[in-house]
């Protein structure tokens, strides 16, 4: 079936004026976008019935690159759960993505055994560097339009979270962090909005980075979620004077590398219990109490919470109802588990630019899924966030 649609989806292309091509592929695609949605839902449009599974839920606009030129799309939404038309190959960009990744290593002589192995099951042992260069180039056009498009609207919290992968440099291998940043906009929709490689330590290159993301257009920032990066806070209080939260899970397994094994269970009872307080202000009060009963036996683990008790809680000044994704770096737990999946199949990346590659394809795809799927927040509960500043705690609660 897929095969005989796209020979003559082709046919029509080569033998017909692009006019005429475009409209019959867009009457196509409209015809095919019904069917699916009729799967999914159980009636037909406008009908009602009691067998109905789904509703409807508007639109969304998309653009369709086809040979014939470009077509606009106007994607059905459902009331519950996601749809994305089988016909657009959500995945394709991504598989050629780890392609070419592949046979780039292979052809700049950096694979491990693996990817040799990878490349002759692909029937790509002959495959030649002007060969990988067009592939390359095919793929980092989409992967770079997508990092560089503007950024429109207000972005209230971002997410930036370092995945470390492998990569040959000087003859060395080292590990290279592959920075994402990701944020929910006024709107409660999540997008990912930028992808970059270097050192996660460094002051500048968080300030580089911040700054190209402001760049393209993101404002309106006001919490910064990120693990306890040196430099990150710096730079996001420069360029977009946003508070930052330290993610909370990361900072509880440095918290517990303090205590022994046996003791662990009983300081994340104690610990837990700051986080269980239903205001900001009993969560700092609490804080202290839990640090001073720690201070005796466990005194390093009694100084650093002195010292990061305003990183930890910073998501308490926001509203309630967000603070299940703002707490910490979670949300982009999934996100992270793919790039390593993809990224163990290569084992070591020959430069950068296959790290944003393979790394700003696989956001791209999963920039489509968060596009067609269900609001991460509520426009009623970021109302607060996009039109009043945040007010900092008293100084006695801080």
């Amino acid at each position: 079936m897929t095969d005989d649609r796209m020979a003559l989806i082709e046919l029509i292309e080569q033998g017909a004026d692009s006019d005429l091509v475009r409209e019959m592929l867009a009457f196509a695609a409209e015809r095919m976008m019904d069917l699916e949605i009729e799967a999914k839902t159980g009636v037909p449009c406008g009908s009602r019935s009691r067998e109905r599974l789904n509703h409807r839920n508007g639109y969304r606009e998309r653009g369709w690159d086809t040979r014939a030129g470009r077509i606009d799309l106007a994607i059905p939404k459902l009331r519950k759960g996601s749809y994305f038309p089988s016909f657009l190959e959500p995945r394709r960009t991504a598989e050629k993505a780890l392609a070419a990744v592949i046979q780039e290593a292979y052809v700049h002589g950096v694979s491990t055994r693996s990817v040799d192995d990878l490349v002759k099951a692909m029937g790509a042992s002959g495959v030649s560097k002007s060969q990988v260069s067009r592939l390359v180039a095919e793929i980092d056009e989409r992967v770079n339009a997508f990092l560089t498009r503007p950024i429109e609207g207000e972005w209230p919290y971002l997410w930036i979270d370092a995945t470390y992968l492998k990569e040959r440099e000087g003859g060395r291998i080292v590990s290279t962090a592959a920075i994402i940043a990701v944020g929910d906009n006024t709107d409660g929709r999540r997008e990912v909005l930028g992808v970059a490689t270097g050192p996660s330590e460094a002051e500048p290159f968080w300030k580089a980075f911040l700054r190209s993301l402001a760049d393209h257009g993101l404002r309106g920032v006001k919490l910064v979620i990120a693990d306890d990066h040196k430099g990150l806070r710096a730079a996001a209080s420069k360029v977009f004077a946003a508070s930052q939260q330290r993610c909370r899970v990361h900072w509880m397994r440095n918290a517990l590398a303090h205590a022994a094994p046996k003791q662990r269970p009983a300081v994340i009872a104690m610990i837990k219990t700051i986080f269980a307080q239903e205001t900001a202000e009993a969560a700092h009060q609490q804080w202290e109490q839990v640090a001073d009963a720690l201070r005796e036996k466990f005194p390093k683990l009694a100084d650093m919470m002195d010292a990061s008790r305003e990183d930890v809680l910073a998501y308490m000044t926001f509203p309630k109802d967000h603070w299940a994704q703002i707490a910490s770096t979670n949300p982009l737990e999934r996100v992270n588990k793919e790039i390593k999946r993809r990224a163990d199949v290569i084992g070591i990346f020959p430069n950068d630019a296959a790290v944003v590659r393979l790394v700003g394809a696989l956001m791209l795809e999963q920039n489509d899924e968060w596009a067609v799927s269900r609001r991460y927040m509520t426009l009623e509960t970021l109302g607060s966030v996009s039109h009043n500043p945040i007010v900092s705690l008293p100084a006695q609660a801080a």
